[in-house]
């Protein structure tokens, strides 16, 4: 008697860095876990979908890190950042920044799924003025925006809330807007919506 396989769907990547690209490496290993019917999706996060079996999820994720691969869950976490391409080099468009940033928060369990962007300069290629949260990269500081609105008739630009922020500012502030969201956050709630529900002066008070 034949069983189906049991799949699980996880996020994946190539990281931050000059781009969203990804290597022959990387994409000859993708291809390992896809049939010929199964198709990947492209997520406006800058991730990839797919498809594995539940019961090898811990040897497949570290093969795809083994290639430089970032895996992620998929659902009610925050997401890994969207980027710009960072188009003047790593250190003067702040991509340490970034990466340290992603770090410490994609994967986090929140009520609804979190879009954090990051730009390397005001000219906002990774738009985070229409994001959740949004990091705007200006000189040797930081200026964090939320509440942002991509999609719908009731699409919206998000607000300046902090300006001139340190590195470690930064990462302190959007670490702890997330957890308020997660402590007071409703069940599949919008951060836009918990936002306009409890006001942005509670997310830093």
């Amino acid at each position: 008697m034949v069983h189906d396989v049991k799949k699980i769907k996880i996020a994946i990547n190539g990281g931050i860095g000059f781009g969203a690209k990804l290597n022959s490496k990387q994409l000859m290993t993708i291809f390992k876990y896809l049939n010929e019917d199964e198709e990947l999706e492209l997520t406006t996060f800058q991730q990839l979908y797919i498809e594995i079996p539940e019961d090898k999820k811990a040897e497949i994720i570290e093969e795809f890190q083994r290639v430089g691969l970032k895996c992620y869950p998929v659902g009610s976490f925050v997401k890994s950042l969207r980027t710009c391409n960072f188009c003047k080099g790593e250190e003067e468009e702040g991509m340490p920044v970034a990466k340290e940033l992603n770090r410490r928060i994609a994967g986090r369990p929140v009520p609804f799924t979190l879009n954090v962007a990051y730009t390397g300069c005001p000219i906002g290629c990774g738009e985070p003025m229409l994001s959740d949260l949004g990091v705007m990269k200006i000189r040797e500081h930081y200026n964090l925006y939320v509440g942002g609105k991509a999609k719908g008739k009731d699409a919206e630009v998000g607000s300046l809330l902090l300006e001139n922020l340190t590195q470690e500012e930064l990462y302190d502030a959007v670490e702890k807007i997330i957890a308020v969201y997660s402590q007071w956050g409703k069940k599949r709630e919008p951060f836009y919506k918990f936002l306009k529900r409890i006001g942005k002066d509670q997310l830093i008070s």
